[in-house]
């Protein structure tokens, strides 16, 4: 399960001063005051400038020692607003511990830099409340957002030590949903390497129920909504994910336990943690020979850290190459295609259903 928020402001500076790219921070202890966002007036709050770690100022020791120790946790965000502000964009650098045994980036890793572009977009926005990443608003009701679907389509995975640039935005999903979109782009040539788009519900922490969006929470996110598509309509994975059973699934892994570091903060197994258990359950030698280059999740029930869980994979494609094989949604069909189940090792409850495509790496 995750979350989302978003929001944007005009830093005011000295006129006189070249122009600069400012970051903001936002202190929860001072006077609120009331301001225009994408032309529609909000409740905001304090702003102050934060320099901004980009490619012409890329010294650490000296973004340290500007923002300084005393600063506010999120004080040095590498991120800005851009596209009137409707966009959140945040750039990372792929670390050691980040990558796989073929040196790049995995799946987990780009689901956690979507989840921290996400939640940094919440924080800088003004919207924050208490709660991870719901709004103001959102908290003063004790709830919190939780994902319902996400699908991630990867050209490519980025090496140790490359930079990627993420561009995060919201929009609605229906009557009582919101979707948020990303593109990540290698940021030195700035192609376009993962596409990926997310549906997203509001419940109650307290009951653990699903609830419609409240009006006030409603007015909060709605100057930010952005009409744009990630993922085109005609490439997105909307198709149904098939039930796995005992008697369907290929290979089973049992006795998967979730630990205590595998909680977040809204006091469930936080949704990337589920990638690396459905994959356990995929054969070694798809995992050494292939890339994952599309995922397809759909959440149903919260996961705790007491609850023993089994993986269900089944395969579904075996070969992109037949001239048989109808178009693929992407333009590029897949060599292996799965069907996956996480679910509860007790009562059989299903927690998590997937579908992943995997293209040859010698290919």
């Amino acid at each position: 399960m995750a979350k989302v928020g978003l929001c944007s402001w005009r830093c005011r500076g000295n006129a006189s001063r070249p122009p600069q790219k400012l970051l903001v921070t936002a202190g929860m202890d001072r006077d609120q005051m009331v301001g225009m966002i994408n032309g529609k007036k909000i409740n905001g709050i304090y702003i102050n400038e934060a320099p901004l770690y980009t490619a012409a100022t890329s010294n650490p020791d000296k973004l340290v020692k500007e923002c300084g120790a005393d600063s506010l946790p999120h004080a040095c965000l590498v991120g800005r607003f851009v596209d009137n502000r409707f966009v959140y964009r945040q750039t990372f650098i792929i670390r050691s511990y980040e990558i796989g045994p073929d040196k790049t980036a995995t799946m987990e890793t780009l689901m956690n830099l979507l989840q921290e572009t996400a939640l940094n977009h919440v924080t800088s926005s003004g919207l924050a409340g208490n709660g991870f990443g719901a709004t103001r608003e959102m908290s003063l009701r004790k709830l919190i957002w939780v994902v319902t679907r996400i699908h991630v389509q990867v050209q490519r995975y980025s090496s140790w030590g490359d930079v990627v640039e993420i561009d995060t935005w919201v929009d609605a999903a229906g009557k009582n949903g919101m979707r948020r979109d990303w593109i990540i782009r290698d940021y030195n040539t700035q192609e376009i390497i993962t596409r990926a788009t997310s549906t997203w519900v509001i419940m109650n922490r307290d009951t653990r129920r699903l609830s419609k969006i409240p009006d006030q929470v409603r007015q909060e996110v709605i100057p930010f909504y952005l009409n744009k598509l990630a993922i085109p309509t005609e490439e997105n994975d909307t198709d149904k994910i098939d039930k796995l059973t005992d008697a369907t699934a290929g290979r089973i892994r049992s006795g998967l336990a979730p630990r205590w570091n595998d909680m977040d903060a809204n006091q469930h197994v936080n949704n990337v943690k589920y990638i690396g258990w459905i994959l356990e359950s995929v054969p070694i030698n798809v995992l050494g020979a292939h890339s994952l280059t599309s995922m397809t999740l759909e959440y149903r029930r919260e996961c705790r850290q007491s609850n023993l869980l089994e993986s269900l994979t089944s395969t579904t494609a075996s070969s992109g190459d037949s001239d048989t094989d109808p178009p693929h949604k992407t333009g590029r069909c897949p060599d292996l295609e799965y069907t996956h189940l996480l679910r509860m090792q007790a009562d059989k409850a299903e927690i998590v259903r997937a579908r992943t495509e995997w293209h040859s790496k010698t290919k």
